[in-house]
């Protein structure tokens, strides 16, 4: 059921393609738009941090340890390990009373290319900071403190904060619990499964609280607020420099929330229309995101003229051979349809 998403020229040619489906849904849960499977199975991925910092900010711990808003949009991000997402990770640790030894997320090199180069000329290697779940560690290890739970090893579904974390994946998605399929993420800690509707409804809600008076909001709607509220006013600290997620969001001001997952994956907040947009291509390839994403939020109408010339390397993406001649490109190809009944 999923639909061609993407194209890959080679010349006036059609090379490859990438299919995958989207859903685009209100905070109710009702379908507003969708391509190819709306019920298409995705595994969350990245796309599950903002999900699971809300309890940081619901449970009080955010308060007790006075994080800031860079600290909480950090929580959000998969970052790219540049020297201030490194120094908002130490902060947070600092502030808990842990260390770097503390998170259990692995090594690789900061995805950011500067700073990778930049550490390999000083003969630095990269750290547990470094990592692009970092920020998501340094959350769940703040909850821990909190709550005072064990730190030694907090990766397990068993474990007391992720089974926190795992009910408001269960809140936010609609899901019933038993619904949810677990799995182990690439840094160690669980990963959820849900239906690509369920994970738009989730960024659906994610708007909700910014149309109804304060007085009206629920705890959680008051956290949900606080966070989007830090994510879009720090950008930098959901991707980094360079990155579809953060020039999406300087882009469209505050207007979106932008978050890449793994594997094809990627979801939105449209925090004017109310709306949350969840995506997967279908074959995991990356570098059909750009393309796919741009065009969706274009299809509705998220953009202006001028943020979409902004972007248009993300939404046209030349590819060149070796001689640095270009050669062809990836092109957006579908059309949003209104919802139908599954």
């Amino acid at each position: 059921m999923s639909e061609v998403l993407v194209e890959v020229l080679r010349g006036s040619r059609i090379e490859s393609i990438h299919r995958g489906s989207i859903a685009v849904v209100n905070a109710a849960g009702e379908i507003i738009y969708q391509a190819g499977d709306p019920a298409f199975e995705i595994s969350m991925r990245s796309c599950a941090k903002p999900l699971q910092a809300i309890p940081v900010i619901v449970s009080g711990a955010a308060e007790r340890f006075k994080f800031t808003e860079q600290e909480l949009a950090l929580f959000c991000g998969s970052v790219s390990g540049q020297a201030f997402h490194v120094e908002a990770v130490r902060s947070v640790l600092q502030k808990i009373g842990l260390t770097d030894d503390a998170l259990l997320c692995g090594t690789h090199p900061p995805t950011h290319r500067g700073t990778a180069k930049e550490l390999q000329q000083k003969g630095i290697k990269p750290g547990t900071m470094h990592n692009n779940c970092a920020g998501k560690h340094a959350a769940m290890l703040a909850l821990c403190v909190h709550h005072g739970w064990d730190t030694a090893n907090y990766l397990p579904l068993e474990h007391p904060v992720q089974q926190l974390i795992l009910s408001f994946i269960v809140e936010m998605t609609g899901l019933e619990k038993e619904l949810v399929h677990a799995a182990v993420d690439g840094c160690g800690v669980p990963v959820f499964y849900v239906p690509l509707k369920n994970l738009a409804r989730a960024y659906a809600r994610l708007a909700e609280p910014f149309h109804l008076k304060e007085s009206q909001l629920s705890p959680l709607q008051k956290a949900v607020k606080k966070l989007m509220t830090a994510a879009c006013s720090h950008p930098e600290m959901v991707a980094g420099d360079e990155r579809i997620c953060t020039d999406i969001m300087r882009t469209a001001g505050k207007s979106v929330f932008a978050k890449t997952g793994a594997e094809g994956g990627y979801a939105l907040t449209l925090f004017d229309k109310g709306w949350g947009a969840a995506l997967k291509i279908e074959d995991g390839n990356q570098r059909a995101l750009g393309p796919a994403v741009i065009e969706l939020l274009q299809q509705l109408g998220a953009l202006s003229t001028s943020a979409l010339a902004q972007l248009k390397n993300y939404h046209h993406p030349a590819i060149f051979n070796h001689r640095k001649e270009q050669v062809g490109e990836l092109r957006p190809s579908f059309r949003l349809g209104t919802a139908k009944v599954l």
